[in-house]
């Protein structure tokens, strides 16, 4: 892979924005100035990041996507098509509300998919799957496979992707975990 990053020429990256090594922008994208994307991400088209955002290596930003000022993206994370992420709890167009802005970490691995909602101030855990249309409340745990709106845990997924049964151990990669409590993690070798 390339060491230098692309930016499409119909896209605008401000002033004070760092972009890594093989990072490639798409159509009609603006990245907004403190913002960082790290090395080998893809930017879709129409996508939005910033202010002041952090988006670390080989994350994947499908289109119509905009990461605001407050979400902070780990390394290898998926926003599906049209995801949402808010930025306050109960924005009005006449109050200001910038000092009011919530922090929303998404770590490393977690999967967003297409149309989903994030609200802000809840933290997605590692390698966890948000389900297409879902709108995220609370919490997310770590390997959580979340569905519904409400978005409730209805099982658990690999880092590999795949849906886990009662044994759990991932059918692609073998790798195996273990329930802690509510919480799920991945068992050493």
């Amino acid at each position: 892979m390339s060491n230098k990053s692309f930016v499409h020429e119909s896209s605008y990256v401000d002033d004070g924005v760092t972009l890594g090594a093989g990072t490639k922008i798409w159509h009609f994208s603006h990245i907004l100035q403190g913002s960082h994307i790290g090395a080998n991400c893809s930017i879709g088209q129409n996508v939005m990041i910033g202010p002041d955002v952090t988006v670390a290596d080989n994350c994947k930003i499908q289109n119509n996507v905009s990461l605001y000022k407050g979400v902070e993206l780990e390394q290898g994370v998926f926003c599906g098509p049209s995801c949402v992420f808010t930025n306050v709890l109960n924005p009005r167009a006449e109050v200001e509300r910038k000092d009011e802005f919530r922090v929303t970490p998404v770590r490393r691995g977690a999967t967003i998919g297409a149309n989903a909602t994030i609200v802000c101030g809840h933290e997605l855990g590692e390698y966890c799957l948000i389900a297409a249309g879902a709108v995220v409340t609370k919490n997310v745990p770590a390997f959580a496979l979340m569905a519904g709106v409400p978005a409730r845990r209805i099982g658990w997924v690999s880092r590999a992707g795949e849906i886990l049964d009662d044994s759990l151990v991932c059918p692609r990669s073998g790798e195996r975990y273990e329930r802690v409590g509510e919480t799920l993690r991945l068992m050493e070798p």
